[in-house]
């Protein structure tokens, strides 16, 4: 009985952790193609500068997650990627949380780019 209630409660922990944040969008890589010289966006890359420096695409600009978003313009929409998708979408709930009107969270990350 017990470990069906560590389960639930660990699967209830991983459903939240997953669930979109209010007002961040999704996009898939596809989207993500179409969208890569809208100069109205701004593109930031939050793994770490290693990951970064192996692979990364050419317009996003790398912020590790737990650096200051203090630095991105608050008048563009800011276009979040990850290696597959968990940290950038923890980003995108913080810059959320720091008052960023338009935050774009990319599906799937690197890994499916």
């Amino acid at each position: 009985m017990g470990t069906w209630v560590i389960l639930a409660v660990v699967m209830a922990f991983f459903v939240w952790r997953m669930k979109p944040t209010k007002g961040v969008k999704t996009i898939s890589v596809a989207q993500l193609k179409n969208i890569l010289n809208d100069k109205d966006k701004v593109f930031i890359d939050v793994r770490t500068p290693a990951e970064y420096k192996g692979r990364n695409i050419l317009q996003f600009k790398n912020i590790p997650l737990g650096s200051s978003f203090d630095k991105l313009p608050r008048d563009k929409e800011i276009v979040v990627i990850c290696q597959s998708g968990m940290r950038s979408s923890q980003a995108c709930k913080r810059l959320k949380k720091q008052g960023f009107e338009r935050v774009t969270n990319v599906r799937g990350g690197m890994s499916a780019y």
